[in-house]
């Protein structure tokens, strides 16, 4: 697998949905929303992406979209080993409206997905095969269910003497059905036929000098 993302969504409600009616993202609309986001700090326009490409931004730039009802931004970032360490201000700015954090790295096989109701962490998991679980916090989301519960477990490759894999399933295929259930969206494997056309949704670039994250893995 070659799937890596680090991004944010902010949404009034179900983000799938609402991604699913997005036209043509309105230029000053989400610079204004970059602004606000990163306050003080110097934002210039660069070469923007498709979402296909926009969820993981090269190293300092970032993608993003506001649209009525959904705002995306993509950054490394917000790739950051415990996704309840998100700077507050960025948690702030959900206030109302849910927050979804995903980002995955398919070097390490590690994932961290998060999702914040009006500014309330409802959901927190971060885990590699190096770290194992780093971050669990809230009970497992519906679409979790079967991984938690060995349904899903790494199967070796066929007369292939290794050690087993050393948590109960592979994180990047717990992250593709993170991105469906959350987002509306795979990065690879199969797609379905509601999911939403990553390259029919265009976002703007940005160069910004903004927050230090914690620790990650982008």
């Amino acid at each position: 697998m070659g799937a890596k993302t680090g991004f944010l969504v902010y949404a009034d409600g179900d983000v799938p949905g609402l991604l699913r009616e997005v036209g043509t993202a309105d230029p000053e609309r989400t610079a204004e929303m970059m602004r606000r986001l990163h306050p003080g700090r110097e934002i210039e326009a660069s070469e923007g992406a498709t979402l296909r490409s926009g969820v993981y931004p090269p190293e300092g730039t970032a993608y993003a979209a506001s649209w009525p009802g959904v705002d995306f931004i993509g950054d490394q970032r917000v790739m950051i080993d415990r996704p309840s360490e998100l700077p507050e201000h960025l948690v702030a700015a959900s206030a109302g409206r849910r927050l979804v954090l995903h980002a995955m790295h398919s070097v390490v096989d590690w994932l961290a997905f998060a999702v914040w109701e009006d500014g309330r962490l409802v959901r927190s998991l971060s885990l590699s095969p190096d770290s194992g679980v780093i971050e669990n916090v809230g009970g497992p989301l519906p679409f979790e269910l079967p991984y938690w519960a060995g349904d899903r477990p790494v199967v070796p490759w066929p007369d292939e003497d290794e050690e087993p894999y050393p948590l109960p399933f592979h994180p990047l295929d717990l992250g593709e059905d993170a991105l469906r259930a959350l987002c509306g969206f795979v990065r690879e494997g199969r797609p379905e036929p509601d999911d939403i056309d990553t390259d029919g949704i265009r976002l703007h670039g940005y160069r910004v000098r903004a927050w230090e994250p914690h620790e990650g893995r982008g």
